[in-house]
């Protein structure tokens, strides 16, 4: 062993270790040459697949981001076409558009008024601006004018509305519907670039909306008005009135309520109205009263002695009576077990003597109709019942119109399961029994009479054709002598007694003595005539239906047209369960003749 200078000894051992320290295997130079290619091809394939990623996001999927990034930086929104306005016959406007907003929640589209948008608004909520329908009168036009809210899912799927989609406000009722084709417009749209947080930056293009088409009705608001008024005491009933060529004037059906409660916003509170209902659940959940229901049209009713004009038309067309046929009235009749009075007896013991279709017509005499319809039979008056539009929908342009019932033989067996007696024919001979009609089939069969023996389709547009259903099934004399019964029922000596000397303040009314009359003092100083003051004819006929049980009053009924001789003017007035027809539908009619000839 040597020794350092220093006196320590290293071994032959540590040149070895130091030698082995610089020495490679073969085992080594394999690792290194395998880990090299190794790390390449990992870089190339990472390099593929961020090339692919980079070549699928521009070229592949390039578009849909880029749709993306155009979603967030424009907004399409819908510009609403405001609706067509609807005028009357006059042309006062009888609906308004007016400025608002909408909002779409789960589906549901909100129409909002001005405070409702600005407390949303300050919420940061979107909002589409749109027009509000506002209805100025109101309860007194509903059931003729309808209203607008949001398209229902089964609409949705009906033909008519295939060009709608979810959230589109359409017609749901009365004229709004039937015209919806023409009312609605074509909704534009715009185009803004707005920011991340959605604000508005600038505007990019706009397509303008097209308005819906105005369109013009034969009614007169002031008459409709009226109308309304004067059935402020009738909880259930209608009002019909017309030209004598079909042209509706008026047409008001109560229960009403107030439309705007649908149209002008959650902030809308009824005022200055009459009706019952509060809120749009109030009249959604009033199945009793039905405010729905277009009475008018709707609504089917056994029409009492009104339908005498119609059994008056069968028998004297058919020649089974004329103008000398007689009947005695003894008061009551008996048929086996039964019993059928004239009003007159039942109410005042009183018989009225022999009396002719003129007299019958004018006292509403039962007696005389119990035996002329037992001389025509069940068949007969059915047929004419049916040439003056009974038994089917007269075709007015308002959806949901009744067809009422004509009665026959075979419809009672089948439908009941009885045979038709003679008593059967006594009670629909003077329109009660199983017959049924709207008031706008009373009004029209009453037209028939006034316009000298035309059936025509009932109308709303204004300017559209005059449509006959039926003509020429009455004679000149059948007419003048049912005339000359419904004038003579509206005078002195008959039963209309509301309507007796029927006087209007015109300076404008011309003097005919015939339709339009100097009144005749009720005392001996005709000074106290009022300056201006017209005697107007009229001809009438009331009708009192019974129906329901001893304890429900009859439906009261009125139907005339005047001047008796060149009418204007067809109205008919049915008040549900009031009374008397003389008592109650009278004097209704009475305040809305003022009205129209005052005018």
């Amino acid at each position: 062993m040597k020794r350092s200078p220093h006196g320590h000894a290293f071994g032959d051992s540590i040149l070895l270790e130091k030698t082995s320290r610089h020495r490679f295997s073969y085992e080594d130079q394999s690792a290194v040459s395998f880990r090299g290619p190794f790390l390449l091809i990992m870089i190339i394939f990472f390099m593929g697949v961020l090339l692919f990623q980079l070549i699928s996001l521009q070229v592949v999927a390039g578009p849909y981001y880029r749709g993306l990034s155009d979603q967030n930086r424009i907004r399409t929104t819908t510009i609403y076409a405001p609706r067509g306005i609807l005028f009357d016959r006059n042309g006062t406007p009888l609906v308004f558009n007016e400025p608002g907003f909408r909002q779409t929640i789960d589906g549901k589209t909100q129409l909002l008024s001005h405070k409702e948008a600005t407390e949303k608004l300050a919420q940061g909520k979107i909002l589409e601006i749109d027009s509000l329908r506002r209805y100025p009168y109101k309860e007194a036009f509903t059931h003729v004018l309808g209203y607008v809210s949001q398209i229902s899912e089964e609409e949705l799927r009906e033909d008519r509305y295939a060009s709608y989609k979810p959230g589109d406000i359409i017609g749901k009722f009365g004229i709004e519907k039937q015209y919806e084709n023409l009312l609605s417009g074509v909704d534009g749209k715009a185009l803004s670039e707005v920011d991340a947080t959605g604000k508005n930056i600038r505007t990019l293009g706009q397509t303008d909306p097209t308005s819906g088409k105005d369109i013009s009705l034969t009614l007169d608001a002031s008459l409709q008005q009226a109308a309304f008024l004067a059935m402020a005491n009738i909880t259930k009933g209608a009002v019909v009135a017309t030209t004598p060529e079909g042209e509706v004037l008026a047409l008001v059906s109560k229960p009403s309520f107030d439309p705007n409660l649908f149209t002008m916003g959650g902030t809308y509170k009824k005022e200055g109205t009459e009706s019952a209902y509060f809120t749009v659940e109030e009249i959604l959940n009033d199945s009793q009263n039905q405010p729905f229901l277009n009475r008018a049209i709707a609504g089917t009713y056994p029409p009492g002695s009104t339908f005498k004009l119609i059994t008056a038309a069968k028998g004297l067309e058919d020649k089974a009576i004329d103008e000398r046929f007689l009947v005695k009235d003894i008061g009551i009749l008996q048929v086996g077990a039964f019993s059928f009075g004239n009003w007159y007896f039942l109410q005042y013991g009183k018989t009225e003597g022999e009396v002719n279709v003129v007299t019958a017509i004018k006292r509403s005499n039962d007696i005389f109709f119990y035996k002329l319809g037992e001389k025509l039979g069940v068949s007969r008056i059915s047929q004419m019942a049916e040439n003056f539009g009974l038994g089917k929908p007269l075709g007015i342009d308002l959806s949901g119109e009744a067809a009422g019932l004509v009665p026959s033989d075979s419809w009672k067996q089948k439908a009941i399961g009885e045979q038709w007696y003679l008593g059967d024919t006594y009670h629909y001979s003077i329109g009660q029994g199983y017959l049924l009609t709207t008031p706008l089939q009373v009004n029209s069969w009453t037209q028939v009479i006034a316009n000298g023996g035309t059936l025509y389709n009932p109308h709303l547009l204004k300017n559209s054709k005059f449509e006959i259903r039926n003509s020429k099934f009455l004679s000149e004399k059948t007419i003048s002598l049912i005339r000359e019964g419904m004038v003579e029922s509206c005078s002195p000596g008959g039963v209309a007694w509301p309507l007796f000397e029927f006087k209007v303040q015109s300076a404008k009314i011309k003097i005919d003595g015939k339709n339009f009359l100097i009144p005749k003092p009720s005392t001996t100083s005709a000074s106290l005539i009022k300056k201006d003051s017209v005697k107007v004819a009229i001809a009438c006929k009331t009708g009192t239906a019974q129906h329901g049980g001893e304890k429900d009053l009859p439906h009261a009924w009125i139907t005339l047209f005047a001047p008796a001789y060149d009418p204007q003017i067809v109205l008919t007035v049915l008040a549900e369960s009031s009374g008397e027809g003389s008592n109650v539908a009278a004097p209704i009619a009475k305040k809305i003749l003022e009205n129209w000839f005052s005018r």
